[in-house]
């Protein structure tokens, strides 16, 4: 098991390694290029989008666009944001937040392909429900079925073990040190509810994520904004240890053990595209079910998804360790804080007991609502792989794994998912590049009729 667990964990540093990283970003700038950055220009058409102002209640679809928004980010605010911000810091310096910024600006433009594409080519079926994703237009568009197969095979994958498990134990874990309840009915109790929403389909996810999604960012951001607010006065050079660290090294100090600028840029770009998804794929499964017949509404408002994730909620979460300057310390251990303890002590340091409350409860509600989130992205995969008789078994595994996630031991499970969520990305990207002519005309095309004629100049 050990060595399964050590060859596992090298696969992992493999694919997320420096040619994914140079896949995701690189797509996302040449794309920001073709559609001459439409995540900067179009950003208020996004935002009358999701205030229901085009929502037109007959149009093919099962969620709306709000709803289609919440789910994606259901599914990508979770502990990316917390502990993964925390761990970029801690390996990369306080620069790496730069690189996340970076990220999650390119970020946009593949978001919005990528949905645009999924709507575009999604699969209607007489009953009014709906099936999209990567895997569709792989197949319907590419026509590379081989490729939807596969991001299918590891998406289904991924579901069970970074969406599912490694949620479950996330949620299981501060219960126990909080409030001292055995993760066993933690497990137990999480099963009931999960399965209460997911076997309800994409209608109840929606309607959850609506109302669970709004409620748990405005807290945590919140909280973070308090700690800001109160080192009002050290903002300024928090912000020039982000920007000076993102081009120089950072020395060693107490802790940390200093990086180089390409451990910086590694380390932000990582924990950046893991964060907000874009150009894994995942979040095109959710908002293929949008109510709209214009594939180009629904890739605006998914484009506005790094921005809610990475830019807003894990910039509170960065700064809020930069100010605290925890990020030099040691633990008990002798050893550098890092990930969700490195975050709750950041807060504790302004706001006393209140600060890990925060930080713990924001774990608790963004892993379950990513548990809720991916548990779509698994059932479209299985119905894609294996037919709509796999779609109620894989739900009712899906809620059983969910107690034994919060009670074993996940260093495994979390390297394989780890894993399968990198291999995601390969033939999505593909699909991306090799359909991007598409995705300009439909733009072009969108904004002529929508404006009157507006003529994007756009190549393609």
């Amino acid at each position: 098991m050990e060595t399964l667990n050590h060859l596992s964990a090298l696969l992992g540093n493999v694919i997320w390694g420096p040619v994914l990283i140079f896949f995701l970003v690189g797509t996302g700038v040449y794309l920001t290029l073709i559609l001459k950055a439409i995540q900067l220009r179009k950003l208020s058409h996004s935002v009358a989008i999701i205030s229901g102002k085009y929502d037109n209640p007959r149009d093919q679809g099962e969620i709306s666009h709000f709803q289609a928004l919440s789910t994606a980010l259901s599914a990508t605010i979770g502990t990316g944001n917390i502990a993964g911000v925390a761990t970029a810091i801690a390996s990369g310096g306080p620069g790496a937040v730069f690189w996340m910024w970076v990220t999650a600006i390119f970020g946009m433009a593949t978001k919005y392909s990528s949905c645009l594409l999924s709507l575009k080519y999604r699969k209607l079926k007489p009953d009014g429900s709906v099936s999209g994703g990567p895997m569709y237009y792989l197949t319907s568009g590419l026509k590379a079925g081989w490729l939807g197969w596969l991001f299918a095979f590891f998406a289904c994958l991924a579901s069970f073990g970074i969406g599912n498990m490694v949620q479950a134990n996330s949620v299981a874990n501060p219960l126990n040190d909080i409030l001292g309840i055995p993760k066993p009915i933690t497990g137990f109790l999480m099963a009931i509810l999960v399965g209460m929403v997911i076997i309800g389909g994409i209608k109840r996810i929606g309607n959850v994520a609506a109302r669970i999604v709004p409620f748990m960012t405005v807290v945590y951001i919140l909280g973070a904004m308090t700690i800001i607010v109160i080192n009002l006065e050290k903002i300024p050079e928090a912000l020039n240890l982000i920007f000076y660290h993102a081009f120089t090294p950072t020395a060693a100090a107490g802790g940390f053990l200093g990086t180089t600028v390409m451990q910086t840029l590694r380390f932000g770009v990582a924990r950046g595209v893991f964060s907000n998804e874009s150009g894994l794929g995942s979040a095109p499964i959710a908002h293929a079910a949008a109510r709209t017949n214009e594939p180009v509404r629904e890739g605006l408002v998914a484009m506005i998804g790094p921005l809610i994730d990475t830019l807003l909620i894990c910039t509170m979460t960065a700064v809020v360790i930069v100010l605290s300057g925890l990020w030099k310390n040691t633990g008990p251990n002798g050893v550098g804080l890092t990930g969700a303890t490195l975050c709750a002590k950041a807060f504790e340091a302004t706001l006393p007991i209140v600060g890990h409350y925060i930080v713990s409860f924001g774990l608790i509600f963004f892993a379950f609502s990513t548990i809720i989130g991916w548990s779509y992205y698994g059932d479209r995969c299985a119905e894609y792989l294996f037919g709509p008789g796999a779609v109620m078994p894989y739900r009712w595994i899906y809620v059983l794994l969910i107690p034994l996630g919060a009670t074993v031991k996940l260093e495994l499970i979390w390297n394989l998912s780890d894993v399968a969520n990198g291999l995601m990305a390969f033939p999505n990207l593909i699909g991306i590049l090799g359909l991007s002519g598409v995705i300009v005309r439909e733009t072009r095309n969108y904004f002529f009729r929508e404006e009157g004629g507006d003529q994007m100049k756009l190549s393609g």
